[in-house]
């Protein structure tokens, strides 16, 4: 049995995503299926390029159910997952000082 296009149904399969040459270098048409790779990125971070840094720190321990939900908020929100200055153990002070930090203006 060979496989044919999932665009055209007229095509041999030789492009990733069960497309052939046409379709696949086709604009548009590429974005219309999702990979078929066991290797391919999947999920809500799966984005490219530079992230922009999170707004604040979390005081959330690392491995705690709320800095679970803090990384998928930041992952949706297309944010760098870590902020430099997030707590790397219960009780670490190092968040509210950065909080404390930045509510001081510039130049003072």
């Amino acid at each position: 049995m060979i496989a044919v296009c999932r665009h055209c149904s007229k095509c041999k399969v030789n492009r990733p995503r069960g497309l052939c040459w046409s379709c696949y270098y086709t604009p548009g048409v590429k974005e219309l299926y999702p990979s078929t790779s066991k290797y391919a990125r999947r999920g809500v971070g799966n984005f490219t390029g530079n992230a922009p840094i999170a707004d604040a720190p979390t005081t959330a321990p690392p491995g705690s159910p709320e800095k679970l939900a803090i990384l998928e908020q930041r992952a949706k929100l297309k944010q760098s997952l870590f902020h430099p200055a997030d707590a790397r153990f219960e009780g670490d002070t190092r968040p509210l000082t950065f909080r404390k930090d930045s509510a001081v203006p510039l130049g003072v």
